[in-house]
């Protein structure tokens, strides 16, 4: 093969293009359709040069898993059915978890790129940051890459999603607490800039205006944006403890474990004077103490139709470019409780 120190001039008089177009093919570009992109591939192989890693035949067996980290037991039980299910088809899952200052999404996605993996499937990835840039997606779908987008739903984003309902998630959260005499419910989240952050959030003032009396602008000062850790969820809960909450609900278990820590802080007890709910139902809720109620993502489920959609992709059939979300399950435990009598009895004295 000759080196790539190519001459546009001769691929694009091969291919019967502009010298533009093929710069665009060769460095992975969108604005070219599939026809063109292979009449510039094939050009340059009949005239003897060396196609970028990028576009390089990929190898069947190999699909990418993108997940933002393991230290979230959420993350980790996508990746194991994942795995496990694309291994009953003959295809290895390429495992990249992210942690801070560590391997970024971008770079991951090159790497795979360069090892020819058949399609990706990103769990909560960038994708679910609404300030995040579209064309890393639209750069892999230009090439015809097939991708699969779990957790946070992006309209600009032209391919399969697979989604937890959050709204419905949340809205279940504070009826169970409002069912149990619980008024000042607070939300401890993750940040605004993330979907299944916002779709929460929203849940979470549905429920509120469904099942409380609380005034709009009092329900927003019971909701606080952190981080999605154990610390985040410390701190978020210190703050709604002050503000008088009864109740927190978690954005994640991670966040719970936090709320838990913040309220026997101040030598609160779980949940005889504070409640706490999470969302994920990960593997170490139901041995926590208490048991944490929560949420149980579809994870089986949700996992299944990710690996189901990349291969009908793979195998040439165009999955709907749409959202498929799956209903969750609350799962009532012992973090869960009636509201203190002093509490239901200041509720009733303002109704």
């Amino acid at each position: 093969m000759r080196p790539m120190t190519t001459r546009l001039a001769d691929i694009a008089a091969h291919a019967g293009v502009s010298e533009a177009t093929v710069s665009r093919v060769l460095n992975g570009k969108p604005g070219v359709s599939p026809a063109t992109r292979q009449a510039v591939l094939t050009a340059l192989d009949v005239l003897g040069y060396e196609r970028p890693a990028r576009l390089r035949q990929r190898r069947a067996g190999l699909i990418g898993l993108i997940i933002p980290e393991l230290t979230n037991p959420i993350f980790p039980a996508f990746a194991e059915v994942i795995e496990s299910a694309l291994a009953r088809h003959g295809y290895m899952a390429v495992l990249c978890s992210q942690a801070p200052g560590g391997v970024a999404e971008d770079e991951y996605i090159e790497m795979l790129l360069e090892r020819g993996v058949a399609g990706i499937i990103f769990v909560n990835g960038l994708h679910a940051n609404v300030n995040s840039d579209r064309a890393r997606y639209a750069r892999l779908l230009e090439q015809a890459l097939p991708i699969v987008l779990v957790n946070g739903y992006r309209p600009d984003i032209d391919a399969p999603f697979i989604s937890n309902d959050d709204v419905a998630s949340m809205e279940a959260i504070v009826a169970h607490l409002a069912a149990m005499g619980h008024r000042r419910i607070g939300l401890a989240i993750g940040q605004d800039v993330y979907v299944p952050t916002r779709r929460k959030t929203e849940g979470f003032r549905r429920g509120m205006a469904a099942h409380t009396d609380l005034p709009p602008d009092e329900v927003e000062s019971l909701i606080v944006n952190t981080m999605y850790t154990v610390e985040g969820g410390q701190a978020a809960a210190s703050r709604l403890l002050d503000a008088g909450c009864t109740a927190i609900c978690g954005g994640n278990d991670i966040m719970a474990i936090g709320a838990i820590r913040a309220a026997r802080q101040r030598g609160l007890e779980v949940p005889a004077d504070v409640s706490v709910t999470g969302m994920d139902d990960s593997l170490l809720t139901a041995y926590l103490d208490p048991p944490l109620t929560t949420i149980r993502q579809a994870v089986r489920e949700m996992s299944m139709a990710a690996v189901s959609t990349v291969l009908d992709e793979i195998r040439g059939a165009r999955a709907p470019r749409t959202e498929l979300v799956y209903r969750p399950e609350l799962v009532v435990r012992r973090s869960t409780a009636p509201a203190p009598a002093a509490a239901r009895l200041a509720s009733a004295e303002e109704s």
